[in-house]
Order: structure tokens, then C-alpha cells, then sequence
């Protein structure tokens, strides 16, 4: 008995995680996926009836907007976060004397949480208090910065404070791969006579392709689960004009009481996350057998 519990104590210390992940997170993904193919309204049903929540989702005109607001988001947010945030790796790697400083000053606002950005830029942007109050202050009275009450570009004032957080992270990223190329390459290049910008798009930038990558899934998958940014800065408005899937669902499931259309929602987020952490999960381990 002694041996037996001598070898499995790893086991049996691990089991109640295990079994509370395998309940909480994967039962729950199971329960989902099920209430998705059921008439589920107010309360769950549990007789299958097929696809008919999915043909409801996709004919809902909430839900179009949704996902063209998710692809917009999405984009601009994880481009916009790679460009800015190697811009800034590439300021901080040339060893400036206050780089500690600005790296801090740079990762702030990722040790924020999404409700404290979006409430603060939710006043930044608030026409009779933010930057069109302060700047019609100063005379210029024609001047019109409206974006989180305009149901054209509210959307846009979310991917301007998600950058705003995200871009530090990147920039941490990036410079730890900028300082993990080999220095060599680089003095023997500037010794050749090629120019500093010239060394970083043909050299550096190309090495850090896992770095770009791992950066990418990181981005992705917080754009996908928006939902605390959105809620605090436009709260899905005006009307439903800044809803993402996150948003949508919520709404479904708690607002309108419509279980089925939540869980439906749900099932297309996580593949659509799947689509994204798969291939990317499948290429890693292939070059680790490899």
C-alpha cells in the first residue's frame, strides 16, 4: 500500500484539478454545444431539433454585424498592436539611456484591466468632457471628435483604446526577440557598410517570424473574447453598432433570455478560436518531433 501511494501521489494530487476542469470547463463546453441544437428559449430543452438555432443565428441581422465588426476590430487591432509595438521594440533595442523608464511608461496599461481602459477612454472621448471639450476650449470651435457616439466609428474608438493597452505587450515580445538575435550577424553587417534600417527589415525582422506568430495568436484571441472594453466604453452601441460575438452572446443569454441563440453564438466563437490556436498548436508540435 505504501509503494502504491508512493508512486501515484502525483496522480492523487492532481486529481481534484483534473476532475474540476474536466466538470467546469469541458462539461460545460459539452452542455453548451448540446443547448445549441435544442429549441432552448428562457429555459434550456434538452430534445435535439438540429440546426435550427444556427439558421436563426445567421439570419440574425445583430449577429451580421457582430461578426463584420469582429473582422474589422480584429484587423486593425492586431495590425495596428504588431506595428506599433515592434516600432517601439526597435526604439527601446537601440539601448537608450531611459529605457527602463519608457518600458515601463509602455507596459502600463497592460497591468490595467479592459473595464478601467475602457471606462477612461470613454471620458477621453466624450464630446462634452474629453478631447473635443478641451480642444473647442483652446477656439477651435469647428473641431469634432465624436467617434464613441457616432455609430460609423464607435467602432474604431474600440480598436483605439485596445491598442492603446495591447501595444506595450507587444513591444515586450518583440524586444525580447530583437535581443535574442545574435549580435555577430548584426556588427558583421554594419561592418559590410549596410544601414541600421536596412539590417532590421532583412535580418532581424525575417528571424523573428515564431515571435510574429505567437504575437498574432495572442492578439487574436483577445479580440475574439472582447467583451469587458466594449461594454465599458460604448457598451454595444450606439443601438447595437459596436456588438462583437462576446457582446452578442451576453446579450442573448442574460438580456434577451434566449439561451439557445447564446449558445449557438458561443459554438461559432470557439471555432473560430480553434480555427485560429489548432494549426498554430499543430505546427509547434510538429517541429518539436521533427
Amino acid at each position: 500500500m505504501a509503494d502504491w501511494l508512493e508512486r501515484n501521489v502525483p496522480r492523487i494530487l492532481l486529481a481534484p484539478s483534473f476532475l474540476i476542469v474536466l466538470i467546469f470547463v469541458y462539461g460545460f463546453i459539452a452542455w453548451t454545444a448540446w443547448v445549441s441544437m435544442t429549441r432552448s428559449r428562457l429555459l434550456p430543452k434538452y430534445e435535439i431539433e438540429g440546426f435550427i438555432q444556427y439558421d436563426r443565428l445567421f439570419a440574425a441581422p445583430r449577429w451580421d454585424t457582430a461578426m463584420n465588426n469582429l473582422f474589422i476590430f480584429g484587423a486593425l487591432f492586431i495590425v495596428v498592436s504588431m506595428m506599433l509595438g515592434l516600432l517601439l521594440a526597435i526604439l527601446l533595442d537601440q539601448k537608450i539611456r531611459i529605457e527602463g523608464t519608457l518600458r515601463t511608461i509602455y507596459l502600463y496599461p497592460m497591468a490595467l484591466s479592459m473595464i478601467v481602459t475602457g471606462t477612461a477612454w470613454k471620458w477621453i472621448m466624450n464630446p462634452g468632457l474629453g478631447i473635443e471639450a478641451v480642444v473647442r476650449g483652446w477656439g477651435f470651435e469647428s473641431f469634432v471628435f465624436d467617434w464613441v457616439i457616432d455609430p460609423d466609428m464607435a467602432i474604431y474608438a474600440i480598436v483605439v483604446a485596445a491598442v492603446w493597452q495591447a501595444s506595450g505587450f507587444v513591444m515586450a515580445l518583440f524586444l525580447a526577440g530583437l535581443r535574442s538575435v545574435d549580435d555577430e550577424i548584426i556588427k558583421a553587417a554594419r561592418v559590410d557598410g549596410i544601414p541600421t534600417w536596412r539590417i532590421y527589415s532583412a535580418i532581424v525582422i525575417p528571424s523573428m517570424a515564431p515571435v510574429f506568430l505567437s504575437a498574432f495568436i495572442v492578439l487574436a484571441h483577445l479580440a475574439i473574447k472582447s467583451f469587458d472594453l466594449v461594454i465599458a466604453l460604448t457598451g454595444g452601441g450606439p443601438g447595437y453598432a459596436t456588438d462583437l460575438p462576446a457582446t452578442y452572446m451576453y446579450a442573448m443569454a442574460f438580456s434577451r433570455g434566449d439561451i439557445g441563440q447564446a449558445a449557438s453564438s458561443a459554438m461559432i466563437m470557439m471555432a473560430v478560436v480553434f480555427a485560429i490556436v489548432v494549426p498554430y498548436l499543430y505546427s509547434e508540435l510538429r517541429v518539436k518531433r521533427g
